[in-house]
């Protein structure tokens, strides 16, 4: 059975009856886990397997897992830096190293316990305008940005997770945080496509596999924010861009979204841009309002690309990856020099 065009949550640490029967459904192809789910790596892992067996096939989990205040594995796991850090306290060369075993770490432990991909890297603007940004970007210039978040994504793939760039086109130059507002961000198109998309332009040569759009409204583009706007996604993502991997909605409860309509109507306006995935999290009856609404909705394109989001291989243990040479080396420099714990 192919993957289905919608991803959500999970209540806490196992299942529920109702949740395995929604696991069933057939427009269901992903699981994103939040730290109510978790409690140490072990349970995490029988997490997975539970909601594998539940749906009857290898659905995707994904999972924040970017670093710094986005870092939904904790107990168990590395403690990684904000992205934002690493120029300040390594400089460029350094930092592009380093950055490389970062991904490489995160990706690894993150598949150790059984999941698919974490939405990472960020590729914002660190303009100093976005507080729901801040340290989350690597840099405030986009040739850094591509720099660090290309080397971070390599690391990603060394473990063999697909990388998602997020939040097309840029989500760093607007001070509003569409998780609790409508983010309008006013500047000219020209601008827009110069400085934000020229973060993310180099990275769509094979090395970026999916992006998340910004529910952020550019009104010198488009009236309707980026995720929910066919002129950003096929006219310019895909057709000026030539960009032809997953696009992940971000989550259809932010209030970024809500201009749209209720939870049916923006999972088509999204569908119906050229998202191939749409997540919708922290609302149950949102998730199933969008089920039932879709009805018998299909696209092949769609779900094959998504299966390009699986994981190529997963570690043998979490406790062999830590104990590696590698691993334990870049635990060192995160003790030594952002004290972190090691």
């Amino acid at each position: 059975m192919s993957l289905g065009p919608l991803m959500l949550d999970l209540e806490g640490l196992t299942l529920g009856a109702e949740e395995r029967d929604i696991l069933e459904h057939p427009l269901v192809g992903g699981v994103i886990l939040f730290g109510r789910n978790v409690d140490n790596p072990a349970q995490i892992a029988e997490l997975c397997r539970e909601v594998r067996r539940a749906a009857g096939r290898h659905l995707l989990i994904a999972v924040d897992q970017e670093g710094g205040r986005v870092q939904r594995f904790r107990e168990g796991f590395t403690r990684l830096p904000a992205m934002g850090s690493l120029l300040p306290v390594l400089g460029m060369a350094e930092a592009e190293r380093f950055a490389h075993e970062l991904g490489w770490l995160m990706a690894g432990e993150v598949t150790a316990v059984g999941c698919d991909f974490s939405f990472a890297p960020v590729l914002d603007l660190g303009a100093g305008v976005s507080a729901v940004i801040g340290d989350r970007a690597f840099a405030a210039e986009p040739a850094d940005i591509v720099r660090l978040g290309g080397a971070f994504i390599a690391g990603m793939r060394d473990a063999g997770m697909a990388a998602t760039g997020k939040h097309f086109p840029g989500h760093g130059s607007t001070a509003l945080d569409s998780h609790i507002a409508i983010p309008v961000d006013e500047r000219s198109r020209s601008e827009i496509l110069d400085k934000d998309l020229a973060a993310f332009r180099p990275l769509f040569d094979g090395r970026l596999a999916a992006v998340m759009p910004a529910h952020v409204i550019y009104p010198e583009v488009d009236e309707r924010p980026a995720g929910f706007s066919p002129v950003w996604l096929k006219d310019i993502l895909r057709g000026q861009c030539g960009f032809d991997g997953v696009i992940f909605s971000d989550d259809l409860a932010m209030a970024g979204a809500t201009v749209i309509g209720d939870f049916v109507a923006r999972a088509k306006a999204a569908l119906w841009a050229g998202c191939d995935m749409v997540l919708v999290c922290n609302d149950r009856a949102g998730a199933v309002q969008v089920l039932d609404g879709l009805g018998d909705y299909r696209d092949p394109v769609g779900a094959a690309r998504l299966e390009h989001m699986r994981a190529e291989r997963f570690p043998e243990s979490l406790k062999s990856l830590r104990e590696s040479a590698r691993a334990q080396a870049a635990r060192r420099v995160l003790a030594e020099r952002f004290g972190l714990p090691s």
